[in-house]
C-alpha cells in the first residue's frame, strides 16, 4: 500500500478551477518532484496536501488513514491541526520567529504540545529532551555553531536550514518543500539543496515543489509535470527528462531558464 494516495483533487478559486481531479500515489521513502510553470497548481495541490488550502472535493490517505474526504468540512479545528502534522512543510520565504532563537524556532511546537498534566519536573526532563532534539536537528542540517543565533544574524540559506530543522521537529510522515530556493541567490541555492539531498533516505519521504531542474533528476525517484491545473505526464526522472511525451512537457524543457 503506497503512504500516500490522492484521488480525484479538486480546487477552485471563486470560478477558477486551479486542480482538476488530481490522482497520484508516493511510497513510503520515495521523494516526488512536481515542476511545471507558474500557475499551473503546483503550490495549491502542496496546500490541499497539508491542509492549508481545503479541497473542494477528492480523497487523501495517509498510510491507510483517510485524512481528507468529502466529509472533512465537517471536522473541528483541533482534528484538521491534527491532520496537518502528517506533513512538515518548508516555505518559500522560511516564515521563522523572528524574535526567537534558531533553537527556539524549531523546538517551540513540540514545547507547545507538552501535556499540561506534567509535574514540573517531569516538565523540566522533558524540555532538556527536547532541546536535546532540536539541537540534533541543527546539527543534521550543518547548523552546530548556530543555536543562539537570531534570524536576522543568519544568511537565507541558513535561515531555509533553520525551516528544514524545523519542519523535522514533529516527525511528519511527509516532508514538503514549496520551491524552498526561490527566495536564495544561486551560491545559497546549493547549499540548501545539499541539505535536502542529504535528508533523503529509505524512511524519509519528500515531496518537493521545483524549478531546479538539474536536482529533480538527481534527487527525485518520480516526477509529476503538471499544467493547467491537471497532471500532464509523470514518471521517473529518465522518463521526464529523456523521453518527454507531452508537447506541454517538451515545450516546458526546452526553455532556456531550465
Amino acid at each position: 500500500m503506497p503512504l500516500l494516495e490522492a484521488k480525484n483533487i479538486k480546487k477552485s478559486f471563486d470560478k477558477t478551477e486551479v486542480l482538476k481531479n488530481i490522482s497520484f500515489d508516493l511510497e513510503k521513502g520515495q521523494v516526488l518532484a512536481i515542476i511545471g510553470s507558474s500557475g499551473s497548481g503546483k503550490t495549491t495541490l502542496l496546500r490541499c496536501l497539508n491542509y492549508l488550502e481545503i479541497a473542494d472535493s477528492g480523497k487523501i490517505t495517509v498510510d491507510g488513514d483517510v485524512i481528507f474526504d468529502d466529509d472533512t468540512h465537517k471536522l473541528k479545528d483541533q482534528e484538521i491541526r491534527e491532520r496537518r502534522l502528517r506533513f512538515g512543510l518548508v516555505f518559500q520565504s522560511f516564515n521563522l520567529f523572528p524574535q526567537y532563537t534558531a533553537l527556539k524556532n524549531v523546538t517551540l511546537a513540540l514545547e507547545l504540545k507538552l501535556s499540561k498534566k506534567l509535574s514540573s519536573h517531569e516538565k523540566k526532563e522533558e524540555l532538556l529532551k527536547i532541546e536535546e532534539k532540536g539541537k540534533h536537528l541543527l546539527d543534521t542540517v550543518g547548523l552546530s555553531d548556530k543555536y543562539y543565533n537570531y534570524p536576522c544574524q543568519l544568511s537565507g540559506g541558513q535561515c531555509q536550514r533553520v525551516a528544514i530543522a524545523r519542519a523535522l521537529a514533529l516527525s511528519p510522515d511527509i516532508l514538503c518543500f514549496d520551491e524552498p530556493t526561490s527566495a536564495l541567490d544561486p551560491e545559497l541555492t546549493g547549499e540548501v539543496l545539499k541539505v535536502i539531498k542529504e535528508l533523503k533516505t529509505s524512511d524519509r519521504t519528500m515531496i518537493i515543489v521545483t524549478h531546479e531542474m538539474d536536482f529533480a533528476r538527481n534527487v527525485a525517484d518520480k516526477i509529476i509535470f503538471m499544467s493547467d491545473g491537471v497532471i500532464e505526464e509523470e514518471g521517473s526522472p529518465e522518463e521526464i527528462f529523456e523521453n518527454p511525451k507531452s508537447l506541454r512537457l517538451q515545450e516546458f524543457l526546452a526553455k532556456p531558464t531550465f
